[in-house]
C-alpha cells in the first residue's frame, strides 16, 4: 500500500507540473506523431515495390507496426531511463536516491515518469483498427483482455532490457552510449521477424527479444496460429527479463560506492 500511495504522489506531482506548461505537451504529441508517420510511410514506400514482403501484405505489416507503438508508448511513459549512467551514476545523483527509504529503482522509474508518451499509444490503437478494418479481423469477447496482456508483456520485455543495460554502469561507471545503440536495435520489433535471417531472428527472439513486443503478440490477432506459441509467451518472456532485470539492479546498488574520488 505504501508503493503504491507514493506511485499517485508521483502521479499527481507529474500531472500538476505538466498542466503548468500545456504547450510542451502539445508539441510532444505532435513530434512523435511526425516521428510515427515517417516510419509509416516508410512502410508504405516500401509496398509500392512489391505486394508481400515474405508473405506478409501492407495492412498486416501496418497492423503490426501498430501493435508495436502501443507497448513502446507504455515503456516510453515509465522507463524513462536512456540517461541512466550521464545523470545518476557520472553525476552522482544516485546518491540522493539511495538516502529514501524506498526501492532505488521504482523512485527513478517515477521521478522520470512521461504520461504524455503514452499519446503515442492511442496512434498505435487508431494504426491498429484503420488496419484490422481493411483486413476484415474479427475480435472475440476475450481478445481485449489478451491484448491488455500482451501490452503489458510486451512493455516489461522493454523494460527489462533496458535496465538490465542500466545495470552494466554499476560495473562499467565511464559515460557509454550503449542506450541509443539499444534503441535502434528495438525497431526490428516491429517487423516480421521472419524476414531476418536465422541469427537476427534468434537474437530477436532469445537474447534481445523486442520481436515480443510487436510481432509476436500481434501475429496473433492477425491469425497466423504458426507463431500463437511465441505470441503467448510474450508475458513470461517478458516477467522473467523484469525480474531478471531486478536481481541484477540489486546486485548493483550493493556493488555502488558513491559519487566521491
Amino acid at each position: 500500500m505504501f508503493y503504491i500511495s507514493m506511485f499517485f504522489q508521483y502521479i499527481s506531482q507529474y500531472i500538476k507540473t505538466r498542466f503548468q506548461y500545456r504547450a510542451d505537451i502539445f508539441v510532444g504529441f505532435l513530434s512523435d506523431l511526425l516521428s510515427q508517420g515517417i516510419n509509416l510511410v516508410f512502410i508504405l514506400v516500401v509496398f509500392g515495390h512489391t505486394d508481400l514482403l515474405n508473405g506478409w501484405n501492407e495492412d498486416e505489416i501496418i497492423f503490426i507496426y501498430g501493435f508495436f507503438l502501443v507497448p513502446s508508448a507504455v515503456f516510453s511513459a515509465f522507463f524513462n531511463i536512456w540517461d541512466f549512467n550521464e545523470r545518476y551514476i557520472v553525476k552522482g545523483e544516485l546518491d540522493r536516491i539511495l538516502t529514501r527509504p524506498i526501492h532505488s529503482l521504482f523512485q527513478i522509474i517515477l521521478e522520470r515518469i512521461e504520461l504524455d508518451s503514452l499519446l503515442g499509444g492511442f496512434t498505435g490503437l487508431v494504426i491498429m483498427f484503420y488496419a484490422g478494418g481493411r483486413l476484415g479481423l474479427e475480435l472475440q469477447w476475450y481478445d481485449p483482455l489478451l491484448f491488455l496482456v500482451f501490452v503489458l508483456g510486451g512493455a516489461l520485455v522493454y523494460g527489462g532490457i533496458f535496465i538490465l543495460i542500466a545495470c552494466i554502469s554499476f560495473w562499467a561507471d565511464a559515460r557509454m552510449s550503449l542506450m541509443p545503440m539499444m534503441y535502434n536495435i528495438s525497431n526490428y520489433g516491429r517487423y516480421p521477424v521472419d524476414i531476418y535471417n536465422k541469427a537476427i531472428r534468434y537474437v530477436l527472439t532469445w537474447i534481445l527479444p523486442f520481436a515480443f513486443v510487436g510481432m509476436y503478440p500481434a501475429a496473433y490477432f492477425l491469425g497466423k496460429k504458426e507463431w500463437f506459441v511465441y505470441a503467448f509467451l510474450t508475458p513470461v518472456i517478458g516477467l522473467t527479463f523484469f525480474v531478471l532485470s531486478v536481481l541484477l539492479w540489486n546486485q548493483g546498488v550493493k556493488r555502488y560506492q558513491g559519487a566521491g574520488n
